[in-house]
């Protein structure tokens, strides 16, 4: 019996600070949907294809599916990305375990080697649609010291909740809106809005994140109770993040396809 309440008690842990590191279902969904709007023709075709007929929204979150499952623990770094905020990605050595930027460019360079196995192509798809979630939200390029806001005990409308999870779920899941519907109701952009935020690299994305990543840990203090104030400020943010998300996916998979 006792044996059995110590290994729940680790489940729910570890449990626990899984589902903290990742966008919502509701995040990762909506950035897939814009993405799926913005392929080109010859893309979409190809995703249709190697995706037997799903949309972007639909794989969107397999990188966070597979976690429970011990063979992909190999993949948990390329959820995220710890580097110096006074310093630039390319400025630092990457870990040895592998992170975002990485997993990344390991899921283009398959996805565009014609020697990669279909098997192999539909696995990257489907993580590449994830990362470049993950990607925008920018906690994911956080602090690893506060394992990206994990450590940072917060409170959402007087009940327990971390400054990561904040940004992951709870201001999202406060809206009540499906994934289609925040799609559609996220800010219209012309022509030149949408190239500029498609503008710029990878490394580029990563910084931008990070440079968000350093406001949102200065918004809040340990202990705080935040409510409607608090997403009235920041919700623009996330409509934008899960926007860009979704405009840079789609770039990246128009380019390779």
């Amino acid at each position: 019996m006792k044996s059995t309440l110590v290994f729940l008690v680790f489940f729910t842990v570890q449990l626990t600070f899984a589902n903290d590191m990742v966008w919502s279902k509701t995040g990762h969904r909506t950035t897939g949907e814009v993405a799926q709007a913005h392929l080109s023709r010859r893309a979409k075709r190809a995703i249709f294809k190697l995706l037997d007929g799903q949309d972007l929204a639909k794989v969107s979150t397999f990188g966070d599916d597979i976690k429970s499952d011990k063979n992909f623990k190999k993949y948990s770094p390329w959820h995220y990305v710890n580097f110096p905020s006074d310093k630039k990605y390319t400025e630092v050595a990457p870990s040895e375990h592998g992170d975002i930027v990485v997993g990344i460019q390991k899921c283009i360079a398959v996805l565009k080697d014609k020697k990669s196995s279909r098997e192999d192509k539909v696995f990257y798809l489907k993580f590449l649609v994830h990362l470049m979630g993950d990607l925008h939200q920018p906690l994911h390029v956080g602090h690893a010291e506060d394992k990206g806001g994990n450590d940072i005990q917060l409170q959402w409308f007087k009940k327990g909740t971390n400054l990561h999870r904040v940004w992951d779920s709870n201001m999202i899941d406060q809206y009540g809106m499906s994934y289609t519907e925040l799609a559609s109701s996220l800010p219209k952009l012309n022509k030149k809005q949408k190239e500029y935020i498609q503008s710029g690299s990878l490394y580029d994305w990563v910084e931008e994140s990070q440079d968000l990543a350093n406001k949102v840990y200065a918004s809040v203090k340990i202990g705080d109770n935040l409510s409607y104030r608090y997403s009235y400020v920041w919700w623009g943010t996330v409509e934008s993040q899960l926007q860009k998300g979704g405009l840079r996916l789609a770039k990246v998979l128009n380019s390779i396809f």
